[in-house]
């Protein structure tokens, strides 16, 4: 999702101080030694592969969100092209029905909806200011944005935690998201637990059993986006969405794991 209050390259890219680099350096040396989340990671046993780069698989379990500021049709148009890096295929956010900017236009969701789950995510940003996201429960966002390290940036769980922008690959490199969510608990239809979130970026975790307060970006974000200015949370599991900004970002192996997290504790092992 854009900010449209400001320029996106109104500043440069700030780099973390020494001393938030220091912070991450155990992460940073451990990841080095392990395999089991960042690029490439395979499946977790039990989980289910839902984009493959393949026109048949983004058919057969995504759609298109049907939001209040839709604007395409199905079939869904985001293209099947060549993996820029490596071999195979890969799913661009490219469709001809969104100007640059406009996200809910023709973003595309799992047909299937989740509560609590672990998920893999990579990514691939093909040009300077490329903007996409990760809407877990199409409803909170894990920032996709080149250029942009504030905490409406890249890698943020969205307007709620730094972005830890330094550990970004660049242009044409693929990335990832590992992430664990819980999704917000109720009682007698009241808010008991606000959903929580552990992520990992390219292999270092980067947000810690994060609360998420609210839905951000309106009701043309996701669900929940208008009520109550994003706060108005509902007991309605929703799917995974991939935000189309108009923008060329590229997706592939992403897998999902539903999970019941009896605890408000989304941590998780790189191991497992």
């Amino acid at each position: 999702m854009r900010r449209s209050r400001t320029p996106r390259f109104a500043a440069p890219v700030k780099i973390p101080a020494p001393s938030a680099l220091l912070r991450f350096l155990p992460f940073l040396l451990a990841a080095a030694a392990h395999g089991a989340v960042g690029v490439g990671a395979p499946p977790l046993a039990g989980a289910e592969v839902i984009l493959d780069g393949s026109r048949e698989m983004l058919d057969a379990k995504w759609t298109y969100w049907a939001g209040p500021r839709f604007a395409s049709a199905l079939p869904i148009k985001w293209k099947v092209v060549p993996d820029p890096v490596d071999r195979g295929t890969v799913v661009q956010t490219d469709d001809p029905n969104v100007p640059r900017g406009r996200f809910g236009a023709a973003d595309i969701v799992t047909k299937k909806a989740y509560r609590d789950f672990r998920l893999h995510v990579e990514f691939c940003v093909m040009n300077e200011g490329g903007n996409s996201g990760v809407y877990l429960q199409n409803r909170y966002e894990i920032q996709i944005q080149d250029g942009d390290a504030t905490k409406h940036g890249m890698g943020s769980v969205i307007n709620e935690t730094e972005s830890p922008y330094f550990l970004y690959r660049g242009l044409r490199q693929w990335n990832a998201y590992d992430i664990q969510f819980r999704a917000a608990r109720f009682r007698d239809g009241k808010l008991v637990e606000k959903a929580r979130v552990t992520v990992y970026f390219n292999g270092v975790k980067v947000h810690a059993n994060q609360e998420i307060n609210q839905v951000w970006g309106g009701a043309n974000s996701g669900i929940d986006g208008g009520n109550d200015g994003g706060k108005g949370i509902t007991d309605t599991p929703g799917g995974l969405k991939l935000q189309c900004e108009g923008h060329d970002v590229r997706y592939r192996n992403i897998w999902i794991k539903e999970l019941d997290l009896a605890r408000p504790n989304t941590q998780f092992s790189r191991d497992n």
